[in-house]
């Protein structure tokens, strides 16, 4: 079971600053995370090999195809703002 003092000092090391109410949450809260994390180590992974996915798929994009672009026109129509064939947007960067 983790202390008060060793979520204080946790805190400390983060630079958190928090309130007695909020430092016994967090030691609850750690509590059942390093409970939980025991309950992992104690299954037997023995003979399992190591995966980086739960389900064996291999390369599942589909083949690229050339198609007809999208309509400019139809694009633009839907834009808010612009200038000829061109896409109007809010300046963000000043001069």
């Amino acid at each position: 079971m983790i202390s008060r003092e060793d979520v204080a000092h946790v805190a400390r090391l983060a630079r958190l600053a928090l309130e007695p109410d909020e430092l016994e949450r967090m030691r609850a809260q750690l509590d059942g995370i390093l409970a939980y994390i025991d309950q992992l180590r104690a299954v037997d992974v023995a003979g399992v090999e190591p995966t980086a996915h739960a389900v064996p798929l291999v390369n599942v994009m589909r083949e690229d195809a050339v198609v007809a672009p999208f309509p400019q026109e139809a694009m633009l129509a839907n834009a808010p703002d612009r200038v000829g064939e061109l896409f109007r947007v809010p300046r963000i960067i000043e001069d």
